[in-house]
């Protein structure tokens, strides 16, 4: 099998989805030029999947399932362990497709470890009991409480960040007993792809992991698919709906993880420095701010605002923009022509409705990055709250600062969002970091932290920000069904 990474530079070379274990480069749903964000130059060729292809994968992946479950416990779990130990060989590989499926840089493209973290905490699920036996009033039947795989799960993931779901989705379905038929997105497929391939090499049933790069259209079809028991779905809120009204054709289930407008709290007795580090690169470095978790929304205490600001665009200022591929680059283009105009629109349409005062960025980048999508970071200030700025995402790096008075008027204004994914909080306060932290709408609070996802940690969002969990026991329960069977002792 062609490793994916071979094929890169090379736009008359197609990159063909795993189907069966098999590739496909000649589809139904056509092809992508995936272009690298970088330069704007052609990347690679992509198959995408249609109908057709999501009918084989589906099958592919029932046939897997049932091979899957016949294998000894022990023999899942050590499949999962060398599954493991295949991508910490191959993690630079991952790390450079990271780069080139979305120009992030490749200082913070290190999501493949994160992979494997996954791969090892949940492999020690396979074989630990999930199930329970419960007394029944007034008799001696034997109660069981059962936990069985869906059978198969499709698994939807962003452009942004498809090895984390792949981590947070597809790991945990495997663990559970499932087949997956992964489609991350025509924008950004390479990662996801290699993953297959590694699924392949190590022995995984041909078929247990099935990865159909599509658009929209190979999206409807998987998700209205008969053959698909359940839907994990990362993205945005407008796709959401989509999705969650195809499903409903069968009565299928999701787990939806979307967007966010995250609050980070900044308090006067805050290490300065720290918070406004943290700032920077949880709110417009990190991915060029294109991140669920973006704290976009940074609340600072009248108190040390101004001392915040003057440090905080200075760190701004300073960051290294440049080849993503560079060790030393903080920050990189965002993903495409089409979302460097969307947001530049978004800086525009600020300033006209006075929504804040712009005090760095707001402008396509020039001279040696002209031809890629770089976008300046960008920090509003003194921003209003109630502002379309501040209270759509943006899914960019825009920031917006806004000034609070007190503990109450701080939740106040973080909670004041449709979005409940995250919230951050910057205080040597203990005291304060509980009972701040218990009042936020949020499905996740860091407090002096970035968003470190874990596999031992429940991950998922209040409110618009979407419902169900990955990560942890709860993560792991959502690709398993209970059945309760009682047997009587007469």
């Amino acid at each position: 099998m062609t490793n994916t990474l071979s094929s890169l530079g090379d736009p008359t070379a197609c990159v063909g989805m795993l189907v069966g274990g098999e590739p496909i480069t000649r589809s139904s749903g056509g092809t992508h030029e995936h272009l690298y964000p970088a330069t704007g130059r052609p990347n690679a060729t992509v198959a995408l999947a249609g109908a057709d292809e999501i009918d084989r994968a589906v099958d592919a992946a029932w046939q897997a399932q049932r091979e899957w479950m016949s294998l000894a416990v022990d023999r899942r779990r050590d499949l999962l362990i060398d599954l493991a130990d295949a991508v910490h060989d191959n993690l630079d590989g991952l790390a450079r497709l990271n780069v080139h499926d979305y120009a992030v840089p490749i200082s913070f493209a290190g999501t493949a470890v994160l992979l494997e973290r996954f791969l090892r905490h949940f492999a020690g699920y396979v074989d630990k009991p999930h199930g329970a036996s419960t007394p029944v009033s007034g008799s001696f039947d034997v109660n069981l409480i059962e936990r069985e795989p869906y059978g198969v799960v499709g698994v939807i993931t962003p452009w942004n960040g498809s090895l984390v779901v792949t981590a947070s989705g597809v790991v945990p379905a495997l663990a559970a007993g499932n087949a997956v038929v992964l489609k991350p997105s025509e924008l950004a497929p390479l990662a996801a792809l290699r993953f297959g391939e590694l699924c392949i090499e190590v022995g995984l049933p041909p078929g247990l992991v099935n990865v159909v790069p599509a658009g929209p259209d190979g999206g409807d079809a998987l998700v209205r698919h008969p053959g698909i028991r359940k839907v994990h779905f990362t993205g945005g809120d407008a796709t959401a709906r989509k999705v969650l009204a195809a499903a409903a054709e069968n009565l299928t289930p999701v787990v939806t993880e979307l967007g966010g407008k995250s609050a980070n709290i900044v308090f006067d007795d805050a290490d300065l420095d720290a918070a406004v580090t943290l700032s920077a690169h949880q709110g417009p470095l990190m991915q060029s701010g294109q991140s669920c978790a973006c704290a976009s929304r940074i609340l600072v205490h009248e108190s040390v605002y101004d001392a915040f600001v003057e440090r905080f665009v200075a760190v701004i200022e300073s960051t290294k923009v440049g080849d993503p591929l560079d060790p030393a680059v903080v920050f990189g283009p965002v993903v495409s022509q089409a979302a460097a105009g969307r947001i530049v629109a978004v800086v525009d349409d600020a300033l006209r409705d006075g929504a804040g005062e712009l005090l760095t960025g707001g402008k396509r980048m020039g001279g040696q990055l002209a031809q890629g999508y770089y976008i300046e970071p960008t920090v509003f200030g003194a921003v209003d709250n109630g502002s379309t700025l501040a209270q759509t995402e943006t899914f960019g790096p825009v920031v917006s600062v806004i000034r609070f008075g007190d503990e109450a008027d701080a939740v106040r204004l973080a909670n004041d969002t449709p979005y409940g994914l995250n919230a951050f909080v910057q205080t040597r306060d203990l005291g304060r970091a509980h009972r701040v932290a218990r009042r936020l709408e949020a499905g996740a609070v860091w407090v002096n932290q970035f968003s470190d996802i874990a596999p031992q940690g429940p991950y998922g969002g209040y409110k618009q920000s979407g419902f169900g969990r990955t990560g942890g026991l709860e993560g792991l329960h959502e690709f398993m069904q209970i059945k309760n069977i009682r047997i009587g002792m007469r």
